[in-house]
């Protein structure tokens, strides 16, 4: 297949709903037999092909059953994500695991957020495996690739957004932050954190109160709880 892989049911029928054209799009007799959805995608055709062969074309035996084509993805731009009222980002430094990636994307997109911003090197993009880790958000929501995260952050801080680090060794809690206005959080990979340009390109430095033993949380989890407790105080 040529083009962009997308595979998983719920990856492919997210696909399907948002805005990029899908070109081909492969099921198993299961998977049709047993999703309603896939009988009904106007102006696409849905091939009946054997598991080996969407394994064989996927890579992957992680299908589902459902295998599509589509145009590339489109990545939106960093700085026009930042000027919207209100931004709400999500800011990821040297997170290479596509799938830390797609899930931080399901959270975001599931909190409302405005976009996820990766840096160009040393980060993962969207692949299919961000797709399907996803569940599909990343067809909603905005991601941009900058050049270059700390002067990225640099620019676009001012009085109507403003970035926040998330570190262990910080002072103030989250619980305890204004995160009412727009909101830039900056969240690095597990065990490596944040490079020192980065962090010290950001306004203030926020932690996660962490009352177990463990002292560290996934990247995505951790991204979760900073984008929905600004949810929560924008609504009360």
């Amino acid at each position: 297949m040529i083009g962009d892989q997308v595979y998983g049911r719920r990856a492919v029928r997210e696909l399907i709903r948002g805005p990029r054209e899908v070109l081909e799009l492969w099921t198993t007799e299961r998977a049709l037999a047993g999703e309603a959805w896939l009988r009904d995608t106007p102006g696409v055709r849905v091939q009946v092909k054997p598991e080996r062969v969407l394994t064989g074309a996927a890579g992957t035996p992680d299908h589902q059953g459902v295998l599509a084509r589509a145009e590339p993805y489109r990545y939106s731009d960093g700085h026009e994500l930042a000027a919207q009222p209100g931004a709400l980002l999500v800011c990821l430094d040297r997170v290479s695991d596509p799938r830390n990636l797609g899930a931080v994307c399901r959270s975001a997109e599931g909190a409302g957020a405005s976009g996820v911003v990766v840096p160009e090197h040393g980060s993962a993009r969207v692949t299919a495996v961000v797709c399907k880790t996803s569940a599909g958000a990343v067809e909603h929501l905005p991601v941009a690739v900058v050049a270059n995260l700390a002067r990225y952050l640099a620019d676009v801080k001012g009085p109507s957004l403003w970035v926040y680090a998330a570190t262990a060794e910080a002072d103030r809690s989250l619980w305890d932050a204004d995160l009412a206005g727009g909101a830039a959080f900056v969240l690095g990979a597990e065990g490596r954190g944040l490079r020192p340009l980065v962090r010290r390109s950001c306004d203030e430095q926020l932690a996660i109160p962490l009352a177990g033993r463990v002292q560290s949380l996934n990247v995505s989890v951790a991204a979760a709880l900073f984008v929905f407790e600004a949810r929560r105080q924008r609504r009360a």
